[in-house]
């Protein structure tokens, strides 16, 4: 059973950085799909970024230009890169993986974005 454990969230200042990674438990590098969501309470959770087979990175609209995904294959991680946060990125982000027609979430790492 895979198993995936964000790391990396935390209080950052409007206009800073945070990267964010996500370790999995069973070799992700075959999975359909890997990639980022988030979450703020009272609405839905949302997809960020995700890597789709051997295509491009895919972004929110809201990510382009200031979020970066890519995965390390020998480490067994995905990460996602967050530059020139604003308060509306604040959320719990999750790590997501579909691997064999199954869906697998990490827990959640919280960022908040706040002078």
């Amino acid at each position: 059973q895979v198993q995936l454990v964000e790391s990396g969230g935390g209080l950052v200042q409007p206009g800073g950085s945070l990267r964010l990674s996500c370790a999995a438990s069973g070799n992700i590098v075959g999975a359909n799909l890997m990639g980022w969501f988030r979450q703020v309470p009272g609405k839905q959770r949302e997809p960020v970024a995700m890597l789709v087979g051997s295509e491009a990175p895919k972004y929110s609209e809201s990510a382009k230009g200031r979020f970066t995904i890519a995965r390390d294959n020998a480490k067994n991680t995905v990460s996602l890169q967050m530059d020139s946060l604003k308060p509306e990125d604040t959320a719990v982000y999750y790590c997501y993986v579909l691997l064999s027609e199954r869906p697998f979430w990490g827990q959640g790492t919280q960022v908040t974005v706040s002078s």
